[in-house]
């Protein structure tokens, strides 16, 4: 896997943490406010019942006790006409008369102070009660300016037919007023039931609601927790299968380090050691020759000296130059590739063709060491492993969504393929961590019997110059190539 794409995928790791961090708190966040207000409205629901109920209980006991007072007041004022009218003593009944004038204020004191109370079903009776007993005190008042004479004539049928009447249907108004409140009060009562049933349905539709949200925000959060599980697994296997391939790498590339150094070692023995040796004997067949004065050997031997160190010098450009060619720095990257094919396509059975498109060939010494490294370990393991008869080495510039520069580079061959899924050598390996380490990508696609392609998108430097024309002229697609 490749650098921008592991960058990639721990950067849409990160927002897709951040922006479930941020939904876990704004749901516990919500649950816990939506606890709050419902235990906020709950108090205030409740201290709202109790001090209606208070004020209820209040009015009532306020106006049952104005009405008794009504009552008491209206039934002594009834005993005050009575004794004023009956007693023969005129101080007793202008003393009679006295009381029943404060007991008659008291009574206007206790309509007004009732008026200001009365409820909403008590208008029509209190306004009945009132007339009645408007009506009782125009009767009683002609009364109280009576003489003597006129009280004893007239005081017994005046008490059996105004005052007694009057002053009983007054007392029952009063009951039927009495009768009213304790209704107002009984559905003032039913009314806060109600009130206390609407809240109680209420509270329980907002702790099912509550209690549903704090379910899915658990389940949640538990699905979360176990997929973090797994990923944190996921990732330690892939850390220990990267600590396993690096160790193989490691042991690999001392491996491959040893073996490159005996070929070395056996190429400068069998080629160069022996070449240099025969120089030595041609050398001092040379000496003999001159001692002997044979011109003609002399010149044989220096011809013989001559060819062989011309053979030793090839041979010394060869390896030094498959070890590192130098026009890869000389020349740049296209040469490079274009010599490495020539040389592959001499010295074995494949035919390596180079093809390149819209590209300027300035990159720095790292990332054409990276390239031609890459192609080079590509076309070995297509010549050694895979019986390939020709590979095609394909390289272009091309530009992102975003507008970067990229290096695009292929390597194709019609060998006899692997299944690439199960199949990853340490090669493909190091090409891997070349590759990433300048963070680009490389994908290896395979399958048995369809070749191997190879293909490299490497992201160019910031001071790439981008390309101008076409150095090998028009491009022609890459087909796939046809397999026996």
């Amino acid at each position: 896997m490749s650098t921008d794409k592991s960058s990639a995928a721990t950067l849409r790791e990160g927002l897709s943490h951040r922006q479930t961090r941020y939904v876990f708190f704004a749901g516990f966040g919500g649950l816990l406010l939506l606890l709050g207000m419902l235990g906020v409205s709950s108090i205030s629901f409740l201290s709202q019942i109790r001090v209606r109920e208070e004020i209820i209980r209040q009015d009532y006991v306020v106006r049952d006790r104005i009405l008794q007072g009504l009552r008491a007041e209206i039934y002594t004022s009834g005993t005050h006409i009575r004794d004023f009218l009956l007693d023969t003593n005129e101080a007793l009944a202008t003393e009679h008369r006295e009381q029943f004038l404060d007991t008659r204020s008291q009574i206007e004191e206790g309509i007004a102070r009732y008026r200001k109370l009365v409820p909403g079903g008590d208008e029509k009776a209190f306004h009945r009660f009132s007339e009645e007993l408007a009506s009782y005190m125009n009767a009683i008042s002609p009364v109280l300016n009576w003489s003597s004479a006129e009280r004893q004539t007239r005081a017994s049928s005046f008490v059996q037919t105004e005052l007694l009447p009057r002053r009983m249907n007054a007392l029952s108004l009063a009951d039927r007023i009495q009768q009213i409140s304790e209704g107002q009060l009984k559905a003032s009562s039913e009314d806060v039931s109600v009130m206390l049933a609407s809240f109680r349905m209420k509270l329980l539709i907002f702790l099912v609601l509550t209690f549903a949200m704090g379910i899915a925000l658990a389940a949640a959060a538990l699905w979360r927790l176990l997929r973090l599980e797994f990923e944190a697994q996921v990732r330690f296997d892939e850390i220990l299968s990267t600590r396993e391939e690096l160790k193989s790498l490691s042991a690999e590339l001392v491996s491959a380090q040893e073996s490159e150094r005996r070929r070395i070692s056996r190429e400068l023995h069998d080629e160069v050691g022996q070449v240099l040796s025969a120089i030595m004997l041609g050398l001092g067949n040379l000496r003999s020759a001159l001692k002997d004065s044979n011109s003609a050997e002399a010149l044989r031997q220096l011809q013989l000296v001559e060819d062989m160190t011309q053979r030793n010098a090839s041979v010394v450009r060869n390896i030094s130059l498959l070890l590192r060619p130098t026009m890869l720095d000389d020349l740049g990257l296209v040469p490079a590739l274009k010599w490495y094919a020539r040389e592959v396509s001499r010295s074995g059975s494949m035919a390596v063709d180079v093809v390149t498109e819209s590209f300027v060939d300035d990159l720095p010494d790292e990332h054409r060491t990276c390239i031609f490294r890459v192609v080079q370990e590509a076309v070995r393991n297509a010549a050694r492993h895979s019986g390939a008869q020709q590979a095609r080495i394909h390289i272009c510039e091309t530009r992102g969504a975003d507008g970067a520069a990229a290096l695009s580079l292929s390597v194709q061959d019609d060998g006899k393929g692997f299944d690439s899924s199960q199949e990853s050598g340490l090669g493909i390996l190091g090409m891997h961590e070349r590759v990433t380490h300048l963070d680009g990508e490389i994908r290896v696609n395979s399958s048995p019997g369809r070749g191997t392609i190879v293909t490299l998108t490497l992201p160019l430097p910031p001071g790439h110059r981008p390309p101008e024309a076409q150095p090998d002229g028009e491009f022609q697609e890459i087909s796939p190539f046809r397999t026996a």
